[in-house]
């Protein structure tokens, strides 16, 4: 390709509002352009990044025995009300009408669609197991859409599913697909580590997330100073915390006026306690139930580990009023004693259970409880109590008596062992050698291709631009004859780029009539991994000097040994 002859955007600086290395580099490099929030126009070179990585996927998924589909991205909201995950996904799911009144949502994910396929074409044992994948755009109205294509709204996505007779045969796929985005992920040179993690809205019984180590990553990776486990914050389960020791004659619970003192900081203030002392009491609804949950005043809960908690049922904290309905105080006053008779469920993590003494809300507006000893103010069993690990780890917990260390990653695949969770729901059957009919046992594998490119970035960059490997660079030659003007410049650039491309090795002739520095930054922001420079002193005596970009490495060869030494 000919630079005059594509289109190579470059910017000398930043754009305002790009968060993130990898955002920056991306518009800068030309690679995208914003459309709206959380959604970006692929400009040439971008796309054949993007068209490489898929390359990749395409051959691993196919080697790996499974089959590309094609599926709609506007799906019948009837299809997600059947598995009700139109309620879990909520104003995430973007909805319209079309012009015969018909509710339909732009997919964010596809179980229910495959999962009625499949449905509609799997009668037997025999056609099982199988595996369908699609490389297909996604769109998820996120609240917060950031960090350029690392959260979009408008996103490609690499997802497969696979249908099976018994729990063996899931296995035995989950781990093949394992094992292939381990090859994807290696041959694109992605860093990157596998840790255990969650289902979440997907479902499921189990899970393994492959995360690439970068310090702008969202995700937090929890593992042990001897590596012997690794699990991201949503997965990483603690050891629980040693009980205190009991305070002696501890007084008795007594409620304290706390006018205008919500917030833990602002009653730690105000009572001169500290947050660990401090127990967080939390109202969540679950379908028509309430359940409440308590963690330390120190620590966060875990959302996925309270719906594992659930068994997997769909929360959401309780609207202000059936708060107040609850514990007859306002938003910011709740607390444990008295509550569990009046709900379905109190369960209360581990820390909690652990503690001597501690401070809480008192049930009563502007009131907050001193002296609240767990087990003898509120109960720590009973048949609606579940004492239980539903909280972040953070620093200082161990796991397996190992102590837990932390850092940032960018969630780039998962793999999922979904169950029964969505064939049951859609009748995807299938008839056994018995002739006695089954629901389809399903796994799910998801790879964002977008965050493979994001993530590469991240990881391989210096400070004048990306630094690309050969198998995803948008070319792998940058061949930049300093001045077109010059007759013999031009025709020894000419040569190569002929023999280049005759060779099958993929290159751009930087054929502008700019000076040699537009042209060395230029190249080296887009991150060409080899750079042919040509200037009239070298062309002189019939050489040509090659720089690797990643090394910035020179040598200088023979116009005519240049297709040997790129090969």
């Amino acid at each position: 390709m000919r630079w005059t002859r594509t289109l190579i955007p470059t910017l000398k600086e930043d754009p305002a509002d790009a968060e993130i290395l990898s955002h920056k580099l991306m518009i800068r490099a030309g690679l995208i352009r914003k459309l709206a929030t959380g959604s970006y126009s692929y400009l040439p070179l971008g796309m054949r990044v993007i068209n490489k990585v898929e390359a990749i996927i395409r051959e691993e998924m196919d080697r790996a025995g499974a089959l590309e589909v094609m599926l709609p991205a506007v799906q019948p909201i009837e299809l997600w009300q059947q598995t009700g995950r139109d309620a879990d996904y909520g104003e995430t799911m973007a909805k319209f009408k079309d012009r015969h009144g018909h509710t339909n949502v732009l997919a964010p994910t596809a179980e229910e669609v495959i999962t009625s396929v499949a449905a509609g074409e799997i009668k037997s044992y025999k056609q099982l197991p199988i595996n369908l994948y699609q490389i297909s755009f996604k769109f998820r109205d996120e609240f917060r859409p950031r960090f350029g294509v690392l959260r979009s709204r408008e996103f490609i996505m690499k997802d497969s599913y696979s249908f099976h007779p018994t729990p063996e045969c899931l296995d035995k796929e989950y781990w093949n697909m394992y094992e292939t985005y381990k090859r994807i992920f290696t041959r694109c040179g992605l860093d990157f580590v596998i840790v255990e993690a969650e289902s979440g809205e997907m479902g499921g019984s189990g899970s393994h997330q492959f995360t690439a180590p970068c310090d702008s990553g969202e995700d937090m990776i929890v593992y042990t100073e001897d590596n012997s486990y690794a699990a991201n914050l949503e997965k990483a389960a603690v050891d629980p915390l040693p009980k205190e020791q009991a305070v002696a004659n501890a007084p008795k619970a007594e409620d304290v006026h706390t006018p205008d003192v919500g917030s833990i900081e602002a009653v730690c203030a105000f009572l001169k306690t500290k947050p660990k002392d401090m127990i967080k009491t939390l109202i969540f609804s679950v379908d028509k139930d309430i359940v409440v949950a308590l963690v330390r005043g120190d620590h966060d809960l875990n959302p996925e580990k309270l719906t594992q908690a659930l068994g997997g049922k769909h929360n959401e904290l309780a609207a202000p009023a059936v708060i107040e309905q609850v514990t007859g105080a306002k938003v910011g006053f709740a607390g444990p004693v008295g509550l569990a008779e009046k709900v379905s469920k109190l369960i209360i993590d581990h820390a909690v259970a652990a503690m001597a003494i501690g401070v809480t809300g008192a049930n009563k507006t502007d009131h907050h409880t001193k002296n609240v000893v767990p087990g003898r103010d509120f109960p720590l069993s009973g048949a609606n109590i579940i004492i239980t690990d539903i909280r972040n780890a953070v620093e200082g917990d161990t796991h397996g008596g190992k102590k837990l260390l932390f850092k940032r990653g960018i969630e780039v695949g998962q793999v999922f062992k979904l169950g029964t969770k969505y064939s049951v729901k859609l009748k995807c059957n299938f008839l056994d050698e018995n002739g006695k009919e089954k629901p389809c046992i399903m796994g799910c594998y998801g790879i964002g291709v977008n965050r493979i490119v994001a993530s590469l970035i991240e990881q391989s960059h210096d400070k004048d631009g990306i630094i690309w490997n050969k198998t995803i660079a948008p070319y792998t030659v940058a061949i930049l004859p300093l001045n077109t003007a010059h007759q013999a410049s031009m025709q020894a650039a000419e040569q190569i780029y002929k023999e280049l491309t005759a060779a099958g090795i993929e290159c751009i002739l930087d054929d502008r009539p700019e000076r040699a520095g537009v042209k060395f930054k230029d190249s080296d922001l887009i991150g060409f991994p080899i750079q042919i420079i040509i200037g009239e002193k070298r062309i002189a005596t019939g050489e040509v000097e090659i720089k690797d970009r990643k090394t910035k490495e020179i040598k200088v060869v023979k116009v005519s040994e240049v297709k040997g030494d790129v090969s």
